[in-house]
């Protein structure tokens, strides 16, 4: 498994295109995907968007992770950080921030890399690169 991160626009799907050579019919769209969809796909982009729509239908986020990296240990997973900057003042808004860093943590840890993308720039958190 692999992790993508960084801020929003940051070039983190260009990247990970370019680099593994993917189509647009190889990524799983977070925002719009079918739940089960992301089990096979070879990469997920905006795991972020995608774990607002999992709480939205009153999903375990958390445990759903858990099962994706069980499940598809090739994937290439993209999601946005959202942890930084001003503290959301609604109440569910920092609870999916918090349960996205969770998320995020669960993810990272099973990942044989982690980059983080910025201005299009990898910058290698967890294994070598390639």
């Amino acid at each position: 498994m692999i992790m993508v991160t960084g801020g929003a626009y940051q070039g983190k799907l260009e990247y990970v295109c370019s680099r593994f050579g993917l189509k647009n019919t190889d990524i799983a769209n977070g925002s719009t995907c079918d739940f089960d969809e992301v089990f096979s796909a070879k990469c997920i982009k905006s795991y972020h968007r995608f774990i607002a729509r999992l709480i939205a239908q009153g999903v375990d986020c958390v445990q759903f992770t858990e099962r994706l990296c069980a499940e598809n240990k090739e994937a290439i997973i993209i999601l946005d950080e959202i942890g930084c900057g001003i503290i959301p003042s609604e109440k569910s808004e920092r609870k999916r921030r918090e349960i996205t860093g969770k998320c995020g943590c669960i993810i990272a840890k099973r990942s044989d890399e982690v980059i983080r993308v910025t201005c299009g720039l990898p910058v290698y958190i967890k294994g070598g690169g390639k």
